[in-house]
C-alpha cells in the first residue's frame, strides 16, 4: 500500500510540473529589450494598482536592463500622476520611476481637466495626445498591454 501511495503522489506531482517560459528571438537583452506600453485611463485605485503591479512584474521577470516600460495616463487616469492624490499610488509611481519606467501625461486631458504641469509628479513627461503616443509607440515596436 505504501508503494502504491508513493507512486500515486509521484504521478500527481508530475502533472503539476511548472514549465518555464521560452523566450522568443531575439532574446531580451540590453541591445534588444522587451518594450511595453500600458495605459491608465480610469481613476480606479484597484485598476491603477493592477497596472502598476503588472509593470513591476514585467520588470522583475525580464530584468530592469532588458525592458523599456512606458505608462501613458489620459482621461480620468491622469489623476494617478498628480502630486496631491493617493499617497500609495504616488509612492508606487515614484518607485517605478527609479527603474526608468516612463510616465507620460496627456496634454489634451490636462487642458480638459484644467490640470497644470506643476501638479504632476516630478519626472512625468507631457505629450500632446496620450492616445497618439500609444499608437506611435506601438509602431516603434512597443507591445500594448491592457491588464
Amino acid at each position: 500500500m505504501r508503494m502504491f501511495m508513493t507512486l500515486f503522489l509521484l504521478a500527481i506531482g508530475l502533472n503539476f510540473v511548472q514549465a518555464e517560459t521560452e523566450f522568443a528571438e531575439p532574446k531580451p537583452s540590453m541591445e534588444n529589450p522587451r518594450k511595453f506600453i500600458f495605459p491608465i485611463t480610469k481613476w480606479n485605485n484597484d485598476e491603477i494598482h493592477h497596472i502598476l503591479g503588472s509593470a513591476n512584474n514585467v520588470i522583475k521577470f525580464y530584468g530592469v536592463d532588458n525592458t523599456e516600460v512606458v505608462i501613458v495616463a489620459y482621461s480620468q487616469g491622469i489623476k494617478a500622476l498628480l502630486k496631491h492624490r493617493d499617497v500609495k499610488i504616488r509612492k508606487r509611481v515614484e518607485s517605478l520611476m527609479t527603474y526608468d519606467v516612463e510616465f507620460i501625461a496627456c496634454q489634451n486631458t490636462m487642458n480638459t481637466l484644467k490640470i497644470d504641469k506643476k501638479e504632476l509628479l516630478d519626472g512625468v513627461e507631457v505629450v500632446t495626445a496620450g492616445i497618439v503616443e500609444l499608437i506611435e509607440r506601438q509602431l516603434r515596436g512597443y507591445i500594448y498591454i491592457r491588464p
